[in-house]
């Protein structure tokens, strides 16, 4: 590394297939320094309030002002929240709260309305007595939907009047005023339309907010939230009520399972912090746990996820040894064996969370262990005296995963591997000189043919070749044992390094990128799906980190002379017919195998020309649902999706 003339020069070695350019340094002096001013370093870095300006990011404006009506909820200030989508794209949440303050803030010199709305960190959020618990810990939620929204107007419905403020890209238009009069009158309305110099795409997903909420209303009991969708060609409305809170969620949950035991709820109070778990066992083999935190979903676990864990292995163990049911001369049933088949939702409101990160993805606070522990100990135990028929259901079933787990532990010897244990490789995988993972991808490839193509055309310095035969087994009918049974998927896990489970350990995976490239058809998505289903179930990890990748290659190959065009769509096919003229030459690509070296490369594998999707969750709850639904032993939900579905299909012929 050297610099010369104010020119950074950076020497990369083996930076593949790519070109490197000089960073010129421009003077660095307090000129350079800006200061940003309001609300104008939101709008200048959106991502750091909201993740990002895609879709996601347009949602969130809609989740933080939803949480707000939420939180008047879950203080039992409020009941009933209407979210309409107007005809115009402009978003109306309005709930029957105490409604924002307006009177002057004698600090700051302004109404309490016009400084949530303006002025980052401030709001109720930061007065114990007026939210005891609340979702929107940094108080910026507001103040940032009216920064990336080019017009806002807030009403509020207090003391038996109306009073309203417009604001333009965050900066009011005029001072809060009286608008009228309405006797009885309580809540706040807002009305926001996102700003388009800001977000990529201003359409809402429908469907994806109902989802939302559909689980805040779950989460808190008694509360009514009416959706509407009033766009051209896109009217609707549902609205979301559940008495059961998440009793009646862990029972839609299960709704598609086998259950083996009623469900079993408590709901209590202990040092002010509020805990709730509902939970029912079924005949899968699959654990769905989640955790939320003031409504949170905190997709890592935490503090509450740890006490709930704990009571339940050591409840179920002291009752099993009570009750003779545990011999003397056996083991303590395990964790995992208590979680095969468990369907549960731990949610606890907590005075002061803290979290671990911004994101807001485990909760930290110490004392949320034995507040948990101790109501879901005492309770468990009580539920288990009273029903001593599903009792001994749940040790039974605790006990067969016991045995399973034992006849996996011997198979997971097998394939557990990795470079510095002195492990070999599977034998058809086409690894790749580089060692590191941050700078290696791997192709888990459909079949030999695609596979051959695949290792002649990759660059073999950082990308591995995995080829699949067939179809591997559908790991959502199946223990862990007889999974790990299955040569296909021993091959895949050895092949990544990281293993699964309870040795599951993500800093060991060999390359950060797994990308999963099938067929364009029928069997080709069936196989695609059954990865996922093992990705999803056994190392959701990999998925939550961003590591898992689906490749796209085209349907097409468009040719006239020399020019080419690879096309993905019927759409795209004709727009290349049509631009290119004269007679084309169609390739239709039934399969990867039908692409020679160089084509696939340049298609699918180049990183430079290639497009790849990035397999997120948004959406734990509903990803859980859905892979049970399709990939599950209960066929009629699965006949009504395709059924319901059928219309949206692609039919190949």
């Amino acid at each position: 590394m050297a610099v010369e003339n104010d020119v950074l020069e950076v020497e990369v070695e083996e930076a593949p297939r790519a070109l490197v350019a000089p960073v010129v340094l421009r003077e660095y002096d307090a000129g350079s320094i800006r200061v940003l001013k309001g609300l104008e370093a939101v709008r200048v870095r959106p991502g750091m309030y909201i993740g990002s300006t895609d879709q996601r990011g347009l949602h969130h404006l809609v989740y933080e002002i939803v949480d707000n009506s939420v939180d008047e909820a879950v203080i039992g200030a409020a009941d009933h929240i209407d979210v309409v989508i107007r005809a115009d794209g402009t978003v109306m949440v309005s709930d029957n709260g105490r409604g924002i303050p307006v009177d002057i803030n004698h600090e700051e010199g302004k109404s309490a309305l016009e400084l949530v709305m303006t002025v980052l960190h401030a709001g109720g959020k930061f007065d114990s007595e007026s939210y005891k618990t609340s979702s929107g810990l940094h108080g910026v939620g507001a103040s940032v939907v009216n920064a990336l929204s080019d017009w806002v107007r807030v009403e509020v419905r207090r003391n038996d009047k109306v009073y309203a403020q417009e604001y333009a890209r965050g900066v009011p238009t005029g001072a809060v005023a009286q608008v009228g009069e309405e006797p009885g009158g309580r809540g706040t309305r807002t009305f926001f339309r996102a700003d388009a110099q800001i977000f990529e795409t201003t359409d809402y997903d429908y469907d994806f907010l109902a989802q939302r909420f559909r689980e805040m209303c779950y989460l808190t009991k008694g509360l009514e939230i009416r959706f509407v969708d009033e766009r051209a060609g896109q009217e609707r409305e549902t609205t979301f009520y559940f008495e059961g809170g998440i009793y009646s969620l862990v029972r839609h949950m299960n709704r598609r399972r086998t259950v083996l035991t009623k469900p079993f709820y408590v709901g209590r109070t202990i040092e002010k912090t509020g805990v709730e778990v509902a939970m029912q066992y079924n005949d899968s083999y699959t654990e769905s746990v989640f955790a939320f935190a003031n409504n949170i979903n905190t997709i890592d676990g935490g503090t509450h996820i740890t006490g709930f864990r704990s009571a339940l292995t050591r409840t179920l163990n002291e009752y099993a040894r009570k009750n003779s049911i545990l011999k003397e001369n056996e083991a303590n049933l395990s964790a995992d064996d208590v979680r095969e088949g468990l369907t549960a939702i731990v949610s606890v409101k907590v005075v002061n969370p803290q979290f671990v990160s911004q994101t807001k993805d485990k909760l930290g606070n110490a004392e949320v262990r034995g507040h948990v522990e101790t109501v879901m100990a005492d309770a468990l135990n009580q539920f288990l005296e009273e029903n001593p028929s599903d009792a001994r259901k749940i040790i039974e079933k605790c006990l067969m995963a016991a045995r399973a787990r034992d006849a996996a532990r011997k198979a997971r010897e097998v394939v557990r591997r990795s470079i510095g244990d002195g492990g070999t490789l599977p034998g058809k995988l086409a690894d790749c000189s580089e060692r590191d993972p941050a700078r290696s991808e791997i192709f888990v490839v459909e079949g030999d043919s695609a596979g051959g193509s695949a290792k002649q055309g990759r660059d073999r310095r950082f990308q591995a070749i995995l080829p699949l035969r067939g179809k591997i087994l559908n790991v959502e009918k199946a223990r862990l044992d007889k999974m790990l049974g299955s040569e296909e998927i021993k091959m895949l896990i050895t092949a990544l390094g990281c293993g699964i489970g309870e040795t599951f350990d993500l800093a060991k995976l060999r390359y950060h990128r797994v990308v999963i490239m099938t067929d364009a058809d029928v069997d080709g998505a069936h196989i695609r799906t059954l990865l996922l289903t093992l990705f999803f179930r056994h190392m959701e990890q990999l998925i939550q980190d961003g590591y898992l990748y689906i490749a796209q290659p085209p349907l097409y190959r468009v040719a006239v002379g020399k020019q080419v065009r690879y096309v993905y769509t019927d759409a795209e096919r004709d727009a290349a017919m049509a631009e290119l003229g004269g007679n084309p030459m169609i390739q239709r690509y039934k399969g990867l195998g039908e692409m020679n070296a160089e084509q696939l490369w340049d298609t699918t594998m180049n990183p430079e020309s290639r497009t790849m999707l990035q397999v997120t969750i948004e959406d734990a709850l509903k990803a859980d649902e859905t892979f049970d639904m399709l990939m599950g032993s209960d066929v009629p939900p699965r006949r009504k999706f395709i059924q319901t579905h059928a219309k949206d299909a692609t039919l190949d012929v």
